[in-house]
């Protein structure tokens, strides 16, 4: 049962819906039938978009969480009337500042803008590399963390379409626990909402035909007490790999041995895990190990797997000492990494380091420019990062999206256990290259929206379509959360959004394009009906714009976001590790 609190909440954020709160529970993730081929006025099977064609709400599929894989179809043509629109927003509660735009994946670079209106609501800034600039609001940075801002309001009518790359990173939530569990509070610039939310698992099913399994929910936002705002909620499980589907991979350690990683928590913590990834892979499995530090060295070649306890000597070798020459180190990395090339198996690049690249005659922004020549060649890159004391998150991140693999925060061995045992298939392969997500509000429906994170995921709405822009990677068995806050217009049904999703499979060049038209049709009318997953979600996502200090988070409290997570963890062992991190939080935050 939902506290006095939460009861209260609900009441006051009631939902938009065409059916009263009579209506029978027909499942746990929502107050509706789910999808089937029958043929029914609740029921329709989702058609691909075509080209050129028009949305027709009568034809499209009801709002339901378990909306069925439409048939993907290739599109290689720009043919969708869109133009990237100056992003103007809405007014927001803040005045415009400084904007810090990140080199991320689907990053414009960096900017700079300034507000232009009076006290209560921001300008729209400049625009630069498909970025308007000063629509965000920025927080105080710290130089170990890149502020990307929180984005803001926007009206549906001057535009309409949210793009952003997939995300299945979880390094900032891994981060913030650690923070946390040490009885320090996060910086808020190194909170992601996107990274929380993507680090916990969620019951969407399993993809029956297709790489992605696409869930849809929507229930009243507890970041608002106006009733015609709800959250929306999209979730992408990705298939997982078959054991005949597993190709051998050659994995390429480079190991940051410089000074900075002496302490225990950083080379001594990289090579358990590095120890534990190895009785995790096969014998047709190969691994060569390179160090970086002041110079850099191959100290294993490429060597098989079936001669395990010989790469298991190299790596406890290892000792720290020295300056950290990492641009070096990775062009070596790369240079071992392409002997490995075969067609269908894998050649990735795994960097273990604290992010401190201090020596070396490339810069950052160098090292991330040749990163990308070699993905084109076949060798993708993943990071681990490592240690808390001089870690550059920054770095970690964009070398793994460069790279095209994934960015994970080890705090301790239980981390590494997971994403170096159980995670592994996701970890190593990838069945989905440059994901992209764009949500179109049809403004006759939606007054406006807001994305809940993936500031620095962001894609300029005329690149949905452009395949030469980089995008997220997505390997076996990941999940994709993605929340939106809409406020609506009208009570009536209506399809008020459609999800468009892009993909390349491994392999090929041409992209592949899905449609998922989202209707209100008997959706929860308070966030205590509505599925655990979302609820959950809801959660997660609240405790990160709190740390956050995110102006949407105003109607927000530890105890509120503690009452949803604790109605909706269940015995999950990890949905009750946030539990007692928002007990945490909740405590330092009191002590000043």
């Amino acid at each position: 049962m939902m506290t006095r609190r939460l009861a209260l909440l609900c009441a006051l954020s009631l939902a938009v819906a065409c059916q009263t709160e009579n209506q029978p529970k027909t499942s746990e993730h929502a107050d509706v039938e789910p999808v089937t081929q029958e043929t029914s006025e609740a029921s329709v099977e989702p058609k691909p978009v075509e080209p050129g064609e028009a949305t027709d709400p009568m034809e499209a599929l009801k709002l339901v969480v378990d909306t069925p894989e439409p048939k993907p179809i290739a599109q290689t043509e720009d043919t969708k009337e869109e133009k990237d629109i100056p992003k103007l927003k809405a007014q927001a509660s803040q005045v415009g500042g400084l904007g810090l735009i990140g080199s991320g994946r689907g990053g414009g670079g960096v900017g700079y803008g300034h507000g232009v209106g009076s006290l209560g609501s921001r300008g729209t800034g400049a625009r630069i590399g498909g970025r308007s600039l000063g629509d965000r609001i920025s927080r105080s940075n710290n130089p170990d963390f890149v502020d990307y801002g929180t984005n803001p309001v926007v009206r549906a009518e001057v535009d309409r379409f949210a793009t952003f790359a997939a995300d299945v990173d979880n390094a900032s939530y891994t981060m913030a626990r650690r923070a946390l569990n040490e009885g320090r509070m996060p910086h808020p610039s190194l909170v992601r909402v996107e990274e929380f939310v993507n680090a916990f698992p969620y019951n969407y099913g399993v993809a029956k035909d297709g790489p992605f399994a696409v869930h849809t929910e929507a229930a009243p936002s507890p970041f608002s007490t106006d009733p015609n705002t709800r959250i929306l909620r999209v979730g992408v499980q990705a298939r997982e790999l078959e054991k005949k589907e597993r190709g051998p991979v050659h994995l390429t350690f480079l190991v940051d041995v410089s000074g900075s990683m002496s302490r225990p928590d950083k080379l001594p913590l990289a090579q358990r895990a590095l120890n534990h990834l190895l009785d995790n892979m096969r014998p047709e499995d190969s691994v060569a190990v390179v160090t970086y530090a002041s110079s850099t060295k191959v100290v294993l070649p490429k060597t098989s797997l079936a001669q395990k306890e010989r790469i298991k000597d190299a790596v406890d070798s290892l000792s720290a000492g020295g300056s950290t020459a990492m641009g070096e180190g990775l062009e070596l990395a790369y240079r071992e990494a392409a002997k490995n090339l075969q067609p269908g198996h894998v050649s990735r690049i795994i960097v273990l380091s604290d992010g401190d690249a201090n020596v070396g005659s490339s810069s950052h922004d160098e090292i991330l420019k040749r990163i990308r020549g070699y993905v084109q060649e076949g060798v993708t890159l993943s990071t681990v990062g490592f240690g808390m004391r001089s870690f550059k998150d920054p770095m970690m991140e964009q070398l793994a999206n460069k790279g095209d693999g994934n960015y994970a925060y080890i705090d301790s061995f239980e981390e590494a256990k997971r994403f170096f045992g159980s995670e592994l298939d996701g970890t190593l392969h990838v069945i989905a290259k440059d994901v992209k997500f764009q949500v179109e509000f049809h403004p006759e429906h939606v007054e406006t929206y807001r994305i809940i994170g993936y500031e620095n995921r962001e894609v300029a709405d005329k690149d949905f379509r452009n395949d030469a822009v980089d995008a997220g990677e997505v390997g076996p068995g990941h999940r994709v959360t993605a929340l939106f806050e809409v406020k609506l217009k009208h009570r009536e049904p209506a399809q008020f959004a459609t999800v468009r999703i892009r993909h390349i499979e491994p392999g090929q060049t041409s992209a592949i394009e899905s449609r998922y038209p989202l209707h209100l049709h008997r959706v929860r009318t308070t966030l205590g009906h509505a599925s655990h997953e979302l609820q959950f979600a809801v959660a997660v996502a609240g405790f990160a714009e709190i740390l956050r200090k995110s102006p949407y988070a105003k109607d927000l409290s530890y105890d509120l976001v503690l009452e949803v997570a604790e109605s909706s963890a269940g015995s999950s062992a990890k949905r009750r590790e946030l539990v007692d991190l928002i007990k945490a939080a909740k405590r330092l935050d009191s002590q000043g």
